[in-house]
């Protein structure tokens, strides 16, 4: 099978009925950068929940490299998240508390095949953190608070990046940076997914980014939303 995305016949609704996706396909290839757009509220992030395992459709498949999320149970979903799949978040949900190595190292702890793939996992973490594009002192600070917006955006990409999931989710990774350091935080991302033959699916409601990809889906064309009065 040459998909690393596969959904079909997928409908999911927020408990209470007030917010409802339904999509009757999408097919993403296997190394292909694809960027999906939509308006805020459009339910890019619950397309992306779904796609990561983070949510179940109630109906449907939701398939990634082969395997059918929707159908293991929760902690099997969960190991297959941590093995298979990196995602930037939007708010990037870094341990505020944390160094930024031990961030870049987390997805490590919880995936025995990722851990095999990476020989010596700090070196990595270093080698991925200065290909994004931070000094060695950022890397060694003692919290993860006090870097820069754009410092704990690359430490996001190299913790999603590290151990060579086979799928790279990025969220609007992009939105608390200037369109100079967007440019700049796309090449770094690319090129780290390129060489980890990463597939790599990022939403935007910032269409100007669109033409880096391979391709462009609008959220709009392949899904329904309805939301009742009180959503």
């Amino acid at each position: 099978m040459n998909a690393a995305v596969a959904l079909a016949k997928v409908e999911f609704s927020w408990p209470g009925g007030v917010f409802r996706l339904s999509l009757d396909s999408l097919t993403i290839a296997r190394g292909e950068r694809v960027f999906l757009s939509g308006e805020s509220g459009s339910g890019k992030s619950t397309l992306l929940a779904l796609i990561a395992g983070i949510l179940t459709p109630k109906t449907g498949v939701v398939s990634v490299d082969g395997t059918d999320l929707a159908a293991l149970k929760g902690p099997a979903r969960d190991r297959f998240r941590a093995e298979r799949i990196g995602v930037i978040f939007q708010m990037f949900n870094l341990l505020s508390y944390a160094p930024p190595l031990d961030n870049i190292l987390l997805p490590l702890a919880f995936a025995p095949e990722r851990r095999r793939r990476v020989e010596r996992p700090e070196a990595e973490a270093r080698r991925l953190a200065a290909e994004l594009g931070l000094d060695a002192d950022v890397v060694g600070a003692r919290r993860s608070s006090d870097l820069s917006i754009g410092q704990q955006q690359r430490i996001a990409a190299a913790r999603a990046l590290i151990g060579g999931p086979s799928l790279v989710i990025a969220d609007e990774p992009t939105s608390a940076l200037d369109a100079t350091a967007q440019a700049a935080f796309l090449d770094l991302l690319m090129a780290q997914a390129e060489a980890a033959g990463a597939t790599l699916l990022m939403v935007s409601h910032d269409d100007r980014m669109a033409a880096r990809f391979d391709r462009q889906i609008a959220l709009a064309d392949i899904a329904r939303v309805e939301r009742s009065a009180a959503a």
